[in-house]
């Protein structure tokens, strides 16, 4: 009685501490994800400083238009999202 007690335990503080953190980071990525459109300034994961000017919702993608150029990119490669910290009354 006493070990099956012990292993129920065990599982419950893995899923409290392991399950649920990525799952609830998993959510707020995809949120921010979809939540991105024309106008957001953004940093990239590779540190490219741009501005997006086409969301493509079909494939994922969206083009930025940095210093250099425009570049197409895939939504999973942006980091960070400027615009709320230039702008914090959004």
């Amino acid at each position: 009685m006493d070990s099956s007690v012990f292993l129920i335990l065990m599982i419950g503080i893995m899923v409290v501490f392991l399950i649920l953190p990525q799952t609830l980071r998993s959510r707020k990525e995809k949120k921010f994800k979809n939540n991105l459109k024309k106008g957001d300034l953004i940093i990239t994961k590779g540190g490219i400083h741009g501005k997006i000017i086409e969301v493509n919702n079909t494939n994922d993608t969206c083009v930025i238009e940095t210093m250099a150029g425009k570049v197409k990119i895939e939504r999973t490669s942006i980091s960070y999202d400027m615009t709320l910290a230039r702008n914090p009354k959004k």
